[in-house]
C-alpha cells in the first residue's frame, strides 16, 4: 500500500520545492531559485521512474504531475523573466513574463491529451525550458544584453512558441542501455556533462540547442 503513493509523494515534493523556488523569486534572490528549480527537477524525473519501476502509474499521478509542473515549471520561470523585466522603463512589460506560466499550462493540457507523446515530446518541455531561464540571472552577470527588455521580450515570445510548437524532441527515458537504440541520448548526456562542467549555468543554453539539433536528427534517422 505504501509503494503506490511513492511516486505521488515524489511529485508533492518537486511542488513544495518549486513554491519555495517562487518565494525566494518574488523576492528578488533569482540565483537561489535555481537550486529550487533543479531540486523540483530531480523530484519530476524520479516521480515517473518510481512509477515505472514501481508499477503504480495511475491517472490521479499523472494529473498531479502536470498540476505540479505547472507551479515549479511554469509559473516560477514566469515570475523570474517577471522580474528581470522590472527595470523597464516600459509600464505592465514585466508581465509579459506570465506568457510563459500560459503557454507552459497549454503544453501541459496538450501533453496530457496528444497520443503522440507518449514516448517523446512535441513542442519544448517545460523542465527544459525552465532550466534556460534559470541561467539567465547568471548569464546577465557576463552578458549585459541578457538584462535588455527587448531581449527578454524576445526570448518570452520564442520560448512561448517553442512550448506548444510541433518540434519533436525525444525524452530521456531510456529502457535499456544499448547504444544503438540510445545513441543520441547518451551523445546529448555526454555533451551537457562536460557543457555543464565547464560553462556551469552559462552551457544551459548551448545544451537546449544541441537537444534540439540531435533530437532533429535521431528522428530522421528513424524515418530512414
Amino acid at each position: 500500500m505504501i509503494k503506490k503513493h511513492i511516486p505521488n509523494m515524489l511529485t508533492c515534493a518537486n511542488l513544495f520545492s518549486g513554491c519555495i523556488g517562487i518565494i525566494y523569486a518574488f523576492n528578488g534572490d533569482l540565483k537561489t531559485v535555481a537550486f529550487f528549480v533543479i531540486l523540483s527537477g530531480i523530484f519530476d524525473f524520479f516521480d515517473g521512474f518510481a512509477a515505472r519501476l514501481l508499477h503504480v502509474k495511475s491517472e490521479i499521478g499523472k494529473e498531479l504531475d502536470s498540476l505540479a509542473d505547472v507551479i515549479s515549471f511554469g509559473f516560477l520561470p514566469g515570475v523570474i523573466i517577471y522580474q528581470m523585466l522590472q527595470g523597464a522603463s516600459i509600464p505592465y512589460l514585466p508581465y509579459v513574463g506570465f506568457l510563459i506560466t500560459v503557454f507552459s499550462a497549454l503544453r501541459l493540457a496538450k501533453f496530457n491529451v496528444d497520443e503522440r507523446q507518449t514516448e517523446d515530446f512535441i513542442g519544448l518541455n517545460t523542465p527544459m525550458n525552465t532550466f534556460l531561464v534559470i541561467s539567465l540571472p547568471y548569464l546577465a552577470d557576463s552578458f549585459a544584453f541578457v538584462s535588455n527588455p527587448w531581449f527578454l521580450l524576445g526570448l518570452t515570445l520564442i520560448l512561448s512558441w517553442l512550448l506548444v510548437s510541433e518540434i519533436r524532441l525525444f525524452s530521456m527515458k531510456i529502457s535499456n542501455l544499448r547504444w544503438k537504440e540510445n545513441q543520441y541520448k547518451f551523445i546529448f548526456l555526454i555533451i551537457s556533462i562536460v557543457c555543464l562542467a565547464f560553462l556551469k549555468f552559462a552551457a544551459i543554453p548551448l545544451i537546449l540547442v544541441w537537444y534540439i539539433i540531435l533530437s532533429q536528427v535521431h528522428f530522421s534517422n528513424l524515418k530512414n
